[in-house]
């Protein structure tokens, strides 16, 4: 059996190349160099090999035959329906923390609220990014239902550099954090309904807000 630090350095080998893709540093249909990649981080390239493996078995790289790697591409209808299923899986942990989260939960998510707002009221749209995925985090683990939050944690994933890219465009940090503010307060209310309903307007992408991402799509590797 692989022991407990070679676990951890597998791990984090994985979240640092899974961070690469969401941020930007890594683009969609990119080539990943599996030699590249074992020196920019310090290792073997059978760790690189594993952790491609492991990434690929989240739909967030893609392996062809004799080709090697690349990070997955998602083309504008296959964006939709990842999106409109999320909405779903979000609107479903939202109605079920409203109706299961304890006091404790939902201190954890008026404290993640709260860093969602000093990161609005800062204009950092990256760092608000973080503190977003803090934001659904507790929302996932708030609704008890550990099958859910499982399935939309790794939905969530292959979104990840389109759900940062949605934060950049102008005025989407500020409109998102009035969101969470109802969804916070129905939550806290116990209003499962009102809370499905939020959160799901909250995810899913469509008029504007689909044209707007399209339109940012290859800005996807840009730093400002």
């Amino acid at each position: 059996m692989p022991s407990s630090s070679n676990k951890n350095r597998s791990q984090a080998l994985r979240e640092a190349i899974e961070e690469m893709i969401a941020v930007g540093k890594l683009l969609p249909g990119q080539h990943l160099d599996e030699t590249e990649l074992a020196t920019h981080f310090g290792v073997s390239r059978t760790p690189v090999r594993e952790t491609l493996i492991q990434l690929a078995s989240m739909g967030v790289v893609v392996i062809r035959p004799r080709r090697g790697a690349i990070v997955a591409e998602l083309g504008p209808q296959q964006l939709v329906e990842m999106f409109e299923v999320m909405a779903e899986f979000e609107a479903m942990c939202g109605r079920l923390a409203a109706r299961r989260m304890n006091k404790d939960e939902q201190s954890q998510l008026l404290a993640a609220h709260q860093a969602c707002k000093d990161a609005s009221n800062a204009q950092d749209a990256d760092a608000y990014f973080y503190r977003n995925e803090g934001f659904h985090e507790a929302i996932f683990a708030g609704s008890h239902n550990t099958f859910l939050a499982e399935q939309a944690r790794a939905l969530q994933r292959r979104l990840r550099p389109y759900r940062r890219l949605q934060l950049r465009v102008r005025d989407r940090v500020h409109v998102s954090f009035a969101e969470h503010d109802a969804i916070v307060q129905a939550i806290v209310a116990g209003n499962g309904d009102l809370a499905a309903e939020l959160m799901r307007g909250h995810v899913m992408i469509q008029g504007q807000r689909f044209a707007d991402l399209i339109a940012s799509l290859p800005q996807l590797g840009g730093q400002g």
